[in-house]
């Protein structure tokens, strides 16, 4: 029997969260038409309808624990960022929302399992190569007993959402093999649905996802809690830290306690590394509008405006003029040196008069830059590695003209590259990610290289790029009102 796609449909003062309206490959998430005046039929405020209810309106109608359209309860948790509550009295946080939504569009089957990926060969030497491996210490000795005596499960995975440690109760890990919770299994949001390891790579952000929070039927059973961990020089994100068990788990304190676990491994890392150059600076750029910059033991976290400024200045090592850093920084051919000026002086005040040098304007000491880094792995036919330390395209919401370059250029030939090596693993990491689910070209490539027993959830996500496009096409081909036939 063919499952129905309900919708989650947004009233115009709920937009900001979603581009266009979203189709939900999921029963108990069913939205409710709009009446011709914008709002969602049934009453209670303008939002995104969720589960037959709408977003920042009570789920379940009042009676215990959360529900989500086919009955199901959920526990009461409480969300002190939102002022919400999830479950009994409680709403759909903002959050869940979100992720489900993007668990739809990456087109994940509400009733389907994790795909283990890496077998244990492969498991050992990702695990043997990876930075966070030097972490496991620390956070064995954080988690390891709390997981065993609570019956719950502690759990890392990589940046992509590729499980690496899944530890804790035996009776636990049995139970978790039914859903594919296991070291070699991808995790993600693209592949996996809403869920706290790979929610929380995608927000980049500590996040607690509750029993029926969760997008896929059979992970909602579960309570689980992630935080990332990034890398204490670049500021990257180098994968996240677990913790998943029963609704015991339902509180706010488990959620700080991965948090904190998280920062303790950072820590970690950041003894057990070189200690940076006290003259050299790093930049973070990557996968984030707002760029980060180590230098001499601190780092500043920069405006958006600086965050272009810092990257096109890393890119030119020799200096920039002024006018060409003009035509390189604003759209706009109307802003004035003026503005330039103003701008680099505010930059010179947060950095120190010894960064920024003028005349022409460039950084003294040099910068260590991540898509710096990745351009150079690519030059030097490292194609894993490249991927490895490719957080997301250079600065996603940058209209900079130089920036723009610079993203598209780094971005396309990573992208060539890894459709030209034909590795399945390195080119689901693409597909999988949030910049390149909607990659035909990749999900082509992935289709014809991955082996035979995973590709159905390929060749289905093809299917349906293609049929979305051919779609597409064929609106704009379409003949309007006024066209002659």
């Amino acid at each position: 029997m063919s499952t129905a796609f309900p919708r989650i449909t947004m009233s115009p003062t709920s937009r900001d969260d979603l581009d266009e309206e979203a189709e939900l490959s999921d029963a108990w998430v069913a939205g409710r038409a709009k009446q011709a005046d914008g709002t969602a039929r049934g009453g209670g405020e303008a939002g995104a309808t969720v589960g037959g209810r709408e977003t920042g309106t009570p789920v379940g109608g009042g009676e215990a624990g959360a529900a989500t359209g086919d009955g199901e309860t959920g526990t009461t948790i409480g969300d002190r960022e939102t002022g919400t509550t999830v479950g009994g009295r409680g709403t759909i946080r903002p959050l869940v929302a979100a992720s489900w939504r993007r668990s739809a569009r990456a087109r994940v089957s509400p009733d389907g399992a994790a795909r283990v990926e890496l077998d244990e060969d492969e498991l050992a030497d990702f695990r043997d190569g990876h930075p966070l491996a030097a972490a496991m210490p620390v956070i064995r000795e954080l988690m390891g007993a709390y997981a065993t005596d609570g019956e719950h499960l502690l759990a890392v995975c990589d940046a992509a959402g590729r499980m690496l440690w899944v530890e804790g109760h035996p009776a636990t890990l049995r139970k978790a093999r039914g859903m594919n919770f296991v070291a070699g299994a991808r995790w993600s949001e693209a592949a996996a649905g809403t869920n706290a390891p790979g929610t929380a790579l995608a927000v980049d952000r500590p996040v607690q996802v509750v029993a029926a929070e969760h997008f896929r039927h059979p992970v909602r059973a579960w309570t689980c809690a992630a935080a990332p961990v990034h890398d204490p020089r670049s500021g990257r994100v180098l994968g996240a830290v677990d913790i998943t068990g029963g609704r015991r788990l339902a509180h706010p304190h488990s959620l700080g306690f991965v948090q904190a676990v998280a920062r303790a491994a950072e820590s970690q890392l950041a003894l057990l590394g070189p200690a940076p150059e006290a003259d050299r600076a790093s930049l973070a750029a990557l996968g984030r509008d707002e760029a980060s910059l180590s230098l001499g033991g601190r780092r500043v976290r920069l405006s958006r405006r600086h965050s272009e400024l810092l990257v096109l200045l890393a890119h030119r090592p020799e200096g920039v003029s002024g006018d060409e850093l003009l035509t390189l920084l604003y759209e706009d051919e109307s802003v004035t040196p003026v503005t330039l000026r103003a701008e680099l002086s505010r930059l010179r005040a947060l950095l120190g008069p010894d960064v920024l040098r003028s005349r022409p304007y460039r950084l003294a000491g040099g910068v260590d830059a991540d898509f710096a880094a990745v351009d150079r792995r690519l030059a030097s036919g490292a194609v894993a590695a490249a991927a490895g330390e490719y957080g997301g395209p250079l600065l996603p919401a940058s209209l900079a003209p130089g920036v723009v370059r610079l993203r598209e250029r780094l971005a396309g030939r990573l992208r060539a590259a890894l459709v030209d090596r034909g590795d399945p693993g390195l080119l689901a990491d693409w597909a999988y990610s949030s910049w390149g689910e909607d990659d035909l070209e990749v999900w082509r490539a992935l289709c014809a290289a991955v082996p035979a027993a995973r590709l159905p959830p390929v060749r289905a996500r093809l299917d349906s790029l293609e049929a979305e496009l051919s779609a597409g096409a064929t609106v704009l081909q379409r003949p309007g009102p006024h066209t002659r036939r």
